[in-house]
């Protein structure tokens, strides 16, 4: 497992590290001075057992409100599923004083800020990567991260100090990694993903049910 770490070191608001994106930000915060527009947070307990690793914040969705997941299509399936396997409580309703908690999981992006067409490039997931690597060692139970998408599965391969040719993505997979923590995989949230079939809510509810049963086994 990963070694636990006592301090955060979670990007600056004013984070500097990647030109392009810092470009982007000010940009929006031009034109939309009411939205959130700089390195969305981590949501969820620190304690959490399971790291949902997500791949960047949404341009009108978690750049805008603050909160991972929160305002865009992709927030739909994911936080609907969390709530019927008990690892959130209250209602989603797409904004972040809805009241939903998360209880049993933390959701964190491989890449903290939101990218120019919803897509970091390799160096700025590179850069990023020093805070996915803290916000996992920081979590003292951590037990499984759930990637979406291939670049969350290789953004958690790198902070764990693995090589991408070692370990594929595939949906549906529970890989055990040296340091023992099980990586799994899931196609992401995204609104194309579940619009054209490649990602059910069945499909994503047997993910989450088989990370369970990995956590409640561990547990017993």
């Amino acid at each position: 497992m990963l070694d636990v770490q006592t301090d955060s070191e979670a990007p600056p608001r004013d984070c500097p590290l990647c030109p392009r994106l810092v470009e982007y930000r000010r940009a929006n915060q031009i034109a939309n001075p009411d939205w959130f527009n700089g390195p969305v947070p981590s949501f969820g307990p620190i304690e959490a057992p399971i790291a949902i690793v997500g791949m960047a914040p949404g341009v009108r969705g978690a750049n805008r409100t603050g909160r991972p997941f929160t305002g865009d299509h992709a927030g739909i399936l994911l936080y609907k599923t969390l709530l019927e396997f008990g690892l959130a409580r209250g209602q989603y309703e797409a904004r972040p004083d809805d009241g939903l908690a998360l209880t049993g999981c933390r959701i964190v992006n491989a890449v903290r800020c939101v990218p120019p067409a919803n897509l970091p490039t390799p160096a700025e997931t590179t850069t990023c990567n020093r805070f996915l690597t803290r916000e996992l060692q920081l979590m003292p139970n951590l037990q499984v991260a759930l990637a979406l998408g291939v670049l969350a599965h290789t953004a958690v391969l790198k902070a764990c100090g693995i090589r991408q040719s070692h370990v594929k993505f595939r949906h549906g997979a529970l890989h055990e990694l040296p340091d023992g923590l099980i990586l799994a995989n899931s196609y992401h949230v995204s609104r194309y993903n579940t619009n054209t079939g490649r990602l059910t809510d069945v499909m994503f509810q047997d993910v989450i049910r088989s990370i369970l049963n990995r956590v409640a086994a561990t547990a017993g």
